[in-house]
């Protein structure tokens, strides 16, 4: 049978000639044979990524955003990446670019502007009354966590820049979040404007430039109005301000939209859900027992004796007269008990038979570790951080499965954490320039941040969020310290492991010291317990050291 068609056929034999072998035309490696018994009838569509996309984007989203709603585990694992990328504090550590804003700006300038732009916009970032979302809802760090559960469910995030007025604000800029199932193209453009593809209008390269967003979800059937209507928001005002946030994660060239990394093993997850279902009832159903008693009689002399030819109604009133005659003996007689269990004696002749309802079954603990394995994997975090089994680690594995899922995990920050927090960065940046909000900026020699680079060189930073955490403290905190000092890394990095901002750490530790010194108080700082290299005891060191110079 041919797997592809004529035409395919045809344009083989006239390349190679009609007697050559079509496997050989397809090349010498043998996954791309397509007449093998093994191979043969593999045979998929050579598509464009929006063509393999978006046809079933939406059913992808909602069997994902299903999976993470109803599953434990893949609930654990979105949340693993949040708390692990994003913590409970996200903030800035400003680092201007100097070099390119040239000589009107000097490291004492630098210093001045870091510490007053952190500070106020931290302030605003993180206040309770959560200036930054317009719906009032989350601070800036809710919002990135938001952005990093949406990446993981939805392989995007979308939002949109508005420009609030309400009285007390201290800034207009707002981040509004919006759901991808809203980014669709309208009815009257499907087929009929190129352009536009999921929703997302774009230049002859590829490059956004606007954004076609429902007025209301799909299935608000109480909004059927603004359903089937939809706002065209550009991607950028006429001068440069951002107004659309899209972030997605493109595999391949041309693709428009997102996907989610947990689509590539959807369906092993709805497997397994349905095996920890399935072994769940059965366990329940073996936890389960039915009682049957079983008289000397045979049914049919029991019905005789009661006046009846058959069951019916019968088998009812003799098994209240039976089972009430048996009552009647038990309780005049002693009840043997077998840890808390009452165990009563029968009418003699009578046996009481326990029965389980279901057979013992499930194919093992090992095969669903196999697949919470493969869940992992998908998530990029290790299967100790996924499941909460500990109970099989010991140092090095966990360490090293640690390291393996922070290399994960720091990809997607940078990718979607610092670069959504960026973008909100840099438009409350301007907004504090153009309202003359940093005393900082008021310098004649400075650049305009409209300038080309200029607005990358001023906004520059990095961002610090959950700590990184530590397996056993003693011995990182000593690796921390080799690394310190054999110059191999920087205080700023090692504190900033911590989640903590180097800078506030030192001052804080400053007025610490100080506050001791006043109150006559002596903190001993060099530890005298333990050597950092070798991790023995310092005095026993010492006393080899000096046995070995006698």
């Amino acid at each position: 049978m041919e797997i592809f068609d004529s035409d395919h056929a045809a344009q083989i034999d006239n390349l190679v000639g009609p007697g050559t072998s079509r496997d050989l035309a397809m090349g010498t490696l043998e996954s791309a044979q397509r007449f093998t018994d093994d191979l043969g009838l593999w045979s998929p569509p050579i598509q464009s990524a929006d063509a393999t996309i978006l046809p079933g984007k939406g059913t992808n989203d909602a069997r994902v955003r299903q999976m993470a709603e109803n599953d434990g585990f893949v609930q654990s694992g979105v949340n693993v990446q949040k708390d692990n990328i994003v913590g409970s504090d996200f903030f800035p550590v400003m680092k201007p670019e100097l070099a390119v804003l040239g000589s009107g700006a000097d490291e004492q300038w630098a210093d001045e502007f870091k510490e007053e732009f952190e500070s106020k916009f931290y302030l605003i970032a993180e206040s309770p009354n959560n200036w930054l979302d317009a719906s009032r809802k989350n601070t800036l760090t809710g919002l990135v966590r938001m952005a990093v559960g949406l990446d993981c469910v939805g392989g995007e995030v979308l939002a949109t820049a508005e420009w609030l007025r309400d009285a007390g604000r201290p800034v207009h800029t707002a981040i509004q979040m919006v759901d991808c199932d809203r980014l669709s193209t309208p009815y009257e453009l499907q087929g009929t404007d190129k352009r536009i593809r999921g929703g997302i209008e774009m230049d002859r390269y590829g490059a956004a430039q606007a954004y076609h967003i429902r007025m209301a979800h799909p299935s608000d059937f109480d909004r059927a109005l603004d359903q089937f209507q939809w706002k065209r928001i550009p991607a950028r005002k006429p001068w440069g301000r951002q107004q659309v946030i899209y972030l997605n994660d493109a595999t391949r060239p041309d693709q428009t939209r997102g996907v989610s990394d947990i689509v590539a093993g959807l369906k092993a997850l709805k497997i397994t859900n349905r095996f920890r279902d399935v072994t769940l009832q059965n366990a329940v159903a073996n936890a389960m027992f039915a009682a049957s008693i079983e008289s000397e009689l045979p049914p049919e002399a029991a019905y005789a004796q009661i006046g009846t030819q058959g069951p019916g109604k019968a088998v009812t009133d003799f098994a209240a007269q039976y089972l009430g005659a048996i009552a009647a003996y038990a309780k005049s007689s002693k009840h043997l008990q077998l840890d808390g269990v009452k165990i009563p004696h029968l009418f003699p002749g009578t046996k009481l038979q326990l029965r389980p309802a279901g057979a013992g079954g499930g194919v093992g603990v090992e095969f669903e570790q196999s697949l919470l394995r493969h869940l992992a994997a998908i998530l990029g975090i290790s299967y100790e951080q996924l499941s909460k089994d500990y109970s099989k680690t010991n140092y090095s594995s966990a360490r090293a499965g640690m390291v393996e899922a922070r290399k994960a995990m720091t990809v997607r920050k940078r990718r979607v954490a610092d670069r959504f927090a960026s973008h909100i960065l840099r438009l409350t940046f301007e907004e504090m320039v153009n309202n003359n909000m940093l005393e900082t900026m008021k310098y004649s020699r400075l650049p305009n941040i409209y300038d080309p680079l200029m607005m990358d060189a001023y906004t520059q930073c990095d961002w610090i969020g959950a700590a990184m955490g530590q397996v056993d403290e003693l011995k990182e905190t000593q690796a921390a310290a080799l690394r310190l000092k054999y110059n191999l890394s920087t205080l700023e990095d090692e504190i900033a492991k911590q989640g903590k901002d180097w800078r506030k750490v030192l001052i804080q530790r400053e007025k610490e010291v100080k506050e001791l010194e006043a109150r006559g108080l002596v903190m001993e700082l060099d530890d005298n317990m333990m050597n950092a290299a070798s991790g023995e005891p310092r005095e026993k060191t010492g006393e080899q050291e000096n046995a070995s110079t006698e």
